[in-house]
């Protein structure tokens, strides 16, 4: 009886939270996952949703990461150097990502504009995996609680999209 009762209560349960540099990695992935779809999408409006939906995951990660994970990290490291870069390359990205969204697939620059974002994307997913992570793992930061404020606050900002 105890196990009817566990399988109908899992199914509802919230996400586990990870820890704060595999929950990031883990939206990394998806994102570049969607921009892999958008390369084989044909129909522009297959594209659209696709490219809304990119949107909206790099507008939240960037958020939550700006909001949560960045100032934590800055403080840690005493940074004066990888985490003001990040924040300029969010700049631009929120740039490109303004455009898209005010653009249709059908314009002239719309598929560059989504492959520029690609790549800027990947720039920075591998700066800070490969920069900003390992340092952090190295610190004392408490990667498990900030995982913990970095999906409660991903999963509020997902409910207001």
């Amino acid at each position: 009886m105890a196990t009817a009762q566990k399988k109908s209560v899992s199914p509802e349960k919230a996400p586990k939270a990870q820890e704060a540099t595999a929950l990031l990695r883990a939206d990394h992935k998806a994102v570049s996952a969607l921009f892999e779809q958008y390369e084989s999408a044909k129909s522009p409006s297959k594209k659209k949703a696709l490219v809304a939906q990119i949107c909206t995951e790099l507008t939240v990660h960037a958020q939550i990461e700006e909001e949560i994970f960045y100032p934590q990290v800055k403080a840690a490291l005493q940074d004066k150097e990888l985490i003001p870069e990040a924040t300029v390359e969010h700049a631009t990205l929120k740039d490109l990502i303004a455009q898209l969204e005010e653009g249709e697939p059908g314009d002239e620059l719309y598929d560059a504009k989504v492959k520029v974002l690609s790549e800027y994307v990947n720039h920075h997913v591998k700066e800070e995996q490969n920069e900003i992570f390992p340092k952090v793992k190295a610190s004392n930061l408490d990667l498990q609680a900030i995982g913990e404020q970095l999906l409660q606050r991903k999963e509020e900002l997902l409910a207001k999209h």
